[in-house]
C-alpha cells in the first residue's frame, strides 16, 4: 500500500507517514523532532513508518515545526565589532568554527551580523525572532547590567549567553574562569619576581573585563606586590600598542604586562623592541587566548590557553539543549591553562 501510495504521489510526504501510522500530523511531527506529546509505543510506531517510507520533511515543513530540526534551522549570532577588526580577532575566528562544528552535525546554519552597538544588536535578534528565522542565539561580549538580558527575555528568545552567571540573569550561560586565570598568571609571573604588574584590559563595560581586572587587584594584595595598573581598550592592536607605550613609559615602568587578548600583545612586543627594551629581561608578557600568532613572535609569547575550538561547540550544544527543552544547564568551560613561552622570565632588577 505504501509502495502505490508513493508511486502515485512521486514523493513521501508527512500525509502518508500519519496515515501508514495511523495519527495524526501533529502526532508524526512530535515523533520526529523528539517532543513530548505522545506515547512511546506510538512514537515508536510513527518512527517505524517513516523508516519504510523513507520521509524526510521538507525544508518548508522544517521552518514551520517547532524546534532546531522544526521552527528554523538556523542559530543567530550578532555581534558589536566592525567588520576589520574581527577578521583579525583569531577568537573569533576560532570560537565560530567550535559553533559551525555542531551545526554540521544537526544539518544547521549559522547566520552571523555584525552591528555598531547594544542596541542595534536587540533590534537584530527581536526582528530575527519575531520573523522566525532562528530557533535561537548566541549572545556574546556580556555587559555588566546588559540590557540583552532583560529585553530579550521579554521576548521569550531560546539563547545561551557567553559570560558569567552573575551577568547573564535567567538565560543559560557557558563561561571561563577569569578570576582563576588571572591568579595563576599572576602568582608564575610573582615566583619569577616581578613585584610590578599591569594589564592591558579589553573593553570597560564587559562583564570579563571587570572580573580581570578586580582579580588582579585582589591577587596582587594578597601576593604583597605593588598595585597594578589596568589600561582598557578595545581589543585592537592600535591601542594595544597605545597602552604599552603609556606603561613602558611611566616612571614606574611595570616588569610585566599581562595583555587580554594575543593581538595587543604581538602590539606590545613590537612596541617594546621599538622603545629599546629586551623581552623578557626588561619587561615580560603574557596573552591572553593563545593562537598561532603567539607562536610566530619572536620570542614566542607566553599565553594564557583555552579550547577557544571546543568552547565555542560547548555553547552550541547548550543551546540546543535549551532550544529543544532538554534540561538545559549552565557551566564552566575547560578552565585555561599557562603555557610559559620566551616572552616571561624574572625581572633584570633581580637576576642582576
Amino acid at each position: 500500500m505504501s509502495d502505490a501510495r508513493t508511486r502515485r504521489s512521486g514523493r513521501v510526504t508527512i500525509n502518508d507517514v500519519a496515515a501508514l501510522a495511523g495519527v495524526s500530523r501533529g502526532a508524526v511531527s512530535l515523533a520526529f523532532n523528539n517532543r513530548p506529546g505522545v506515547s512511546e509505543a506510538t512514537r515508536a510506531r510513527i518512527m517505524a513508518a517513516v523508516a519504510e517510507l523513507g520521509w524526510v520533511p521538507s525544508q518548508t515543513a522544517i521552518k514551520l515545526s517547532g524546534s532546531v530540526t522544526g521552527a528554523a534551522d538556523t542559530i543567530g549570532l550578532v555581534i558589536a565589532r566592525p567588520a576589520r577588526q574581527l577578521g583579525l580577532e583569531p577568537f573569533y575566528m576560532e570560537f565560530i568554527s567550535g559553533v559551525e562544528s555542531i551545526l554540521e552535525e544537526h544539518g544547521c546554519s549559522l547566520l552571523l551580523q555584525l552591528v555598531r552597538d547594544t542596541e542595534q544588536e536587540i533590534a537584530v535578534h527581536r526582528a530575527w525572532w519575531q520573523a522566525r528565522r532562528i530557533a535561537g542565539s548566541i549572545l556574546v561580549d556580556i555587559q555588566q547590567n546588559d540590557p540583552r538580558v532583560t529585553a530579550l527575555s521579554t521576548i521569550g528568545l531560546p539563547a545561551v549567553a557567553v559570560g558569567h552567571p552573575s551577568l547573564t540573569g535567567g538565560f543559560t550561560s557557558v563561561w571561563t574562569d577569569d578570576e582563576a586565570a588571572v591568579h595563576e598568571a599572576v602568582r608564575y609571573l610573582a615566583t619569577l619576581g616581578h613585584r610590578r604588574i599591569a594589564r592591558v584590559g579589553g573593553h570597560a563595560a564587559l562583564g570579563h573585563t571587570l572580573i580581570r581586572t578586580a582579580a588582579l587587584n585582589a591577587i596582587v594584595t594578597e601576593l604583597g606586590l605593588e598595585p597594578a595598573r589596568s589600561v582598557t581598550t578595545d581589543y585592537s592592536g592600535e591601542q594595544g600598542a597605545r597602552a604599552t607605550r603609556s606603561l613602558l613609559a611611566s616612571s614606574r615602568r611595570p616588569t610585566a604586562i599581562v595583555y587580554d587578548n594575543d593581538i595587543m600583545a604581538v602590539a606590545g612586543l613590537s612596541v617594546a623592541a621599538e622603545m629599546g627594551l629586551s623581552v623578557p629581561r626588561d619587561i615580560s608578557l603574557i596573552a591572553w587566548d593563545d593562537s598561532q600568532l603567539c607562536q610566530l613572535t619572536h620570542p614566542t609569547l607566553s599565553a594564557m590557553s583555552h579550547d577557544v575550538f571546543g568552547f565555542g561547540a560547548e555553547v552550541t550544544r547548550r543551546l540546543f539543549d535549551v532550544v529543544q527543552r532538554r534540561n538545559p544547564s549552565s557551566g564552566p568551560a575547560a578552565p585555561p591553562v599557562l603555557l610559559p613561552r620566551g616572552s616571561s622570565a624574572p625581572p633584570r632588577e633581580t637576576t642582576g
